[in-house]
């Protein structure tokens, strides 16, 4: 059923692999231009989805990350030129050996070809792969999820439209229009035509396509972050960091869903961040430590230590030691992002070095875990995994490489 897609997206590929970067800036600002001109149209597909939602029981969470208004889509626009102003990653020299027979060697940058995205209830996740693809010099083949679908067909057809509109092939940007679970499981198997695939979505989803797919994954992992309030801890500065890094944006997989507090702060620690996390009505599910101290809070199992909630919902887990705490957050944590809040360099170093994970703070929110944060422009996705990319994937990590060999008749 998609083989026609995986088809013309490999022809697309053969062009944009030598389109200079001055088209491939033009195709993106012309893409953000058209949607931030045809805002009505993708506001009326969104409202379509949203009350779909609704219908369906989405939560809080996931209704904000499908939602979007004409500030998001400016947002979404801005990304564009963003990526536009950016250095374009292909054609780079990485390395030059001249080998005593006389060859040239020369490592450079190229596109990987066709990239993959399955991902679920966010539709300017449908913008932002495509034009980190394109200025990469990749095609893409986007499926979202059926909670997004009428807002992502908005944004793809115009996307198409904006590029075919500069002379490159609108075929360089396509979308599964089909939501239902064979799409995805023919998706994950199209070896033929796919360089990679990228999940960008809810644990299950990325499991799901880690275990079925036959194309190589990069593995972007949900975001079971914590905060670990150190007993050298600023109280203040601590439930500043921990009321924005759960409460800025609930939804996005950068947010604290997991707080640990070293015993010999608890009781003083404690009470001011719930005083803070209050403002916001955030529930907090904690130990037997952390009830007797507040006794107010939710108890938590072992099973909140482990959960992503994308709501107002955290949970709380007593230490007696930094061992301790790096320990507890290595086997709970998805390997996405932590922090440690502590005037105690050497304890935050310790921290910073031994938790395995992608992002790792000190005295810092983590909802800076984005391309955009990071000066990457747009991002692809939150790499967990250790091969060829980890942390926030920008333009170059949607690249590989190649040799050029230079001679003048050399034989072996």
């Amino acid at each position: 059923m998609l083989d026609s897609l995986g088809i013309k997206a490999k022809k697309a590929a053969g062009i944009l692999t030598t389109a200079d970067t001055e088209i491939k800036n033009k195709a993106l600002l012309a893409i953000g231009k058209a949607l931030v001109d045809c805002a009505d149209v993708i506001i009326n597909a969104n409202h379509i989805d949203i009350e779909n939602g609704k219908k369906n029981g989405l939560n809080a969470g996931l209704i904000d990350r499908l939602m979007l208004d004409e500030e998001r889509i400016k947002g979404i626009a801005d990304g564009c030129a963003q990526v536009a102003a950016l250095e374009d990653p292909c054609g780079r020299v990485l390395e030059t050996v001249e080998r005593p027979n006389g060859l040239v060697i020369k490592k450079v940058s190229c596109p990987m070809g066709v990239i993959g995205i399955i991902y679920e209830a966010r539709p300017n996740v449908t913008a932002d792969a495509a034009a980190l693809c394109l200025k990469s010099g990749n095609a893409v083949i986007l499926r979202g999820g059926k909670e997004a679908i009428e807002s992502n067909k908005a944004i793809a057809d115009i996307m198409r439209n904006a590029i075919e509109s500069v002379g490159l092939p609108a075929d360089a940007i396509q979308l599964v229009s089909d939501t239902s679970r064979e799409s995805s499981t023919e998706l994950m198997r199209m070896k033929d035509y796919l360089d990679c695939l990228i999940p960008r979505g809810s644990k299950n989803l990325i499991k799901a396509v880690v275990e079925n797919s036959t194309v190589p994954v990069i593995e972007t992992g949900s975001g079971n972050c914590h905060v670990y309030v150190d007993k050298y801890a600023d109280i203040k500065m601590a439930a500043e960091i921990i009321f924005n890094a759960k409460t800025q944006r609930i939804s996005v997989c950068n947010a604290c869903e997991s707080l640990v507090i070293h015993s010999d702060i608890l009781e003083k620690a404690l009470p001011a961040i719930k005083e803070k996390l209050d403002e916001k009505q955030v529930v907090i599910k904690g130990d037997e430590r952390a009830r007797a101290v507040c006794p107010d809070i939710e108890a938590a199992d072992e099973a909140d230590f482990a959960t992503e909630y994308l709501d107002y919902i955290i949970s709380v887990k007593t230490v007696d030691s930094l061992d301790e705490a790096i320990e507890h957050i290595n086997k709970n944590s998805t390997g996405h992002s932590e922090s440690i809040i502590t005037e105690d360099n050497d304890r935050a170093m310790a921290f910073m070095n031994r938790v395995d994970s992608s992002s790792v703070y000190h005295n810092a929110s983590t909802r800076f875990t984005d391309g955009g944060e990071f000066g990457l422009g747009a991002e692809i996705g939150i790499s967990t995994q250790k091969l060829h990319a980890r942390g926030p994937m920008g333009l170059r990590e949607l690249t590989t490489t190649k040799y050029l060999i230079f001679g003048n008749g050399q034989v072996r």
